[in-house]
């Protein structure tokens, strides 16, 4: 990487270097064990122009999205997120919603439900299909200025559009702002959720760090990316999803920032997250997580414990490749999406099963690796208690709960 992909800036500055991984979302079948996989750099830089941090785009979106592992509507509090979303929308009747990325139909779903107008533009054919099962129109896309403008002339303008946890997986950030204007209608709204760079720092939460993630943002910067297609930022919230989301409300029109928007950067200007001294510690306390958790887990093995995962996301493989994590120190994993059974973690090459194999085998330990869902997590797992089973959470540090 020699520029900024937003502001050109060549005044790129190092945040933590993870060294080399495979795409984090690859998952192995069993007859690809003895191929070798691919690894490409996961070294996080942030532009001192603009405060954009980003990654290389060394891999594409094509290479991730046109047959994803991920379904959003496995995750229980993810659906609930949604529907309370749609619910206060304040939707009329006769309004267009557009979701850009729209999965398997978790959101859209909430949508055709109430009877009102909508569609998803979802590039990976394989969760299209799923939400297509729920009655959700869904175009096989990747958004271009192009796609928006297509889709504008067939369907009329949006009155919303929604683009959840996509606005940080495509290189192209200046193109796919202008296909969500393209989309929008002139009085229309954009809600975009992406997780925070401000507490990504804050709280240790470097697993976020993969290949899917060309960037990562404060309001100040996606406040600059949103102005480089043609949106204004108006307002912002602050969404305790993904260990810490923003939700961006967006629109065509320029009008006055909210003292909400106000509020946030000011909070990012006291982290230091507007200059570069507020990033230059961050890589000693991604070391401190490694040590702490390789500790936890040799212990463990010396004392002849049993350690298990709990899920198998795309945050998970970061941290079991950067800390070099094994099937000698982690059994195996376990995750709710029947795509995964039977397949190996990219790189670490852990097994994957479903999730009664836990009740099972009565492991000592349960490693947690979609922390960010904990309370829901807690609850599912509440079993494990009875054998006196614990669970583990690695970030923002190493706890272990009873």
């Amino acid at each position: 990487m020699t520029i900024c992909r937003l502001c050109g800036s060549p005044d790129l500055a190092g945040v933590v270097d993870l060294g080399a991984t495979p795409p984090c979302e690859l998952f192995l079948t069993a007859d690809r064990l003895d191929e070798p996989e691919p690894t490409y750099p996961l070294h996080l830089r942030v532009c001192s122009r603009c405060w954009l941090a980003q990654l290389p785009p060394l891999i594409t979106p094509e290479e991730t999205f046109t047959e994803y592992a991920y379904f959003s509507s496995y995750s229980n509090s993810w659906v609930e997120h949604a529907r309370a979303f749609v619910a206060g929308a304040g939707l009329r009747p006769d309004a267009f919603v557009v979701e850009v990325a729209s999965n398997d139909g978790y959101l859209l779903q909430h949508v055709v439900e109430r009877g009102v107008r909508c569609l998803g533009i979802e590039p990976s054919a394989n969760v299209g299909r799923a939400a297509a099962a729920k009655g959700v129109p869904t175009l096989t896309e990747f958004l271009s200025p192009e796609v928006g403008a297509r889709v504008r002339a067939e369907h009329g303008p949006a009155d919303l559009v929604v683009a959840n946890n996509v606005y940080a997986h495509i290189p192209d950030v200046v193109g796919f702002t202008k296909g969500l204007r393209a989309l929008v209608a002139d009085d229309g709204r954009v809600s975009i959720e992406v997780q925070h760079l401000l507490t990504l720092m804050e709280l240790n939460q470097y697993d976020t760090i993969y290949h899917e993630h060309f960037q990562y943002y404060t309001v100040a910067s996606a406040q600059r990316a949103l102005a480089s297609g043609g949106l204004h930022l108006v307002d912002v919230e602050l969404l305790p999803t993904h260990g810490g989301s923003i939700r961006l409300w967006a629109q065509p029109e320029e009008a006055p920032v909210s003292a909400r928007v106000v509020e946030v950067l000011a909070r990012e200007k006291a982290a230091g997250l507007h200059e570069l001294s507020g990033y230059r510690d961050f890589a000693a306390r991604v070391a401190k997580v490694r040590r702490d958790l390789l500790r936890f887990l040799i212990d463990a093995a010396d004392a002849g414990k049993t350690v298990v995962g709990y899920g198998a996301p795309g945050k998970g493989n970061t941290l079991l490749n950067h800390c070099g994590i094994r099937p000698d120190l982690l059994a195996y994993t376990v995750d709710r999406n029947p795509y995964k059974h039977g397949r190996f973690t990219p790189g670490s090459r852990i097994p994957i099963h479903e999730p009664e194999r836990i009740a099972a085998d009565r492991p000592d330990y349960v490693l947690v690796l979609p922390w960010n869902l904990r309370e829901e997590l807690v609850e599912q797992l509440s079993y494990v208690r009875e054998w006196g089973g614990r669970l583990v959470f690695p970030i923002p540090s190493l706890e272990v709960v009873a």
